[in-house]
């Protein structure tokens, strides 16, 4: 049973940083992708970035480029989201996703497990 354990999320100002952090205890394979989707309260469930698990091809929502960074460390199976120049509007759950794709997706269908979520609040 693949399970995904995300940790992180906090209180911050506006215009602060935070660094969530996904850990999996799923195998990994080459077509293996990690992601990173939000939901805010009343909202629906939005794509933020996006990763290879092997040779690292990335992508980032619009929303987020240049602000948000996804990575990983293939030794610690963790994928990481450094999050900077928060936004209030950004408060929301943060999920972490595995899933199989051939490259980084945005397509929530394709992720097939999910973790539990960790609340990020940006303050004013």
């Amino acid at each position: 049973q693949v399970q995904l354990v995300e940790s992180g999320g906090e209180l911050v100002q506006v215009g602060g940083s935070l660094r969530l952090s996904c850990t999996t205890s799923g195998r990994t394979f080459s077509s293996t992708v990690m992601g990173w989707f939000r939901q805010a309260p009343g909202k629906e469930r939005e794509f933020v970035a996006s990763i290879l698990w092997r040779g690292g091809d990335t992508l980032h929502a619009n929303s987020v480029k240049d602000r948000f960074t996804i990575s990983r460390d293939n030794a610690k199976n963790t994928v990481y989201l450094q999050m900077n120049s928060l936004k209030p509007e950004e408060t929301a759950v943060y999920y972490c996703a595995m899933g199989l794709a051939p490259r980084a997706t945005s397509t929530e269908s394709k992720y097939d497990y999910w973790g539990q979520g960790t609340q990020v609040t940006v303050s004013s």
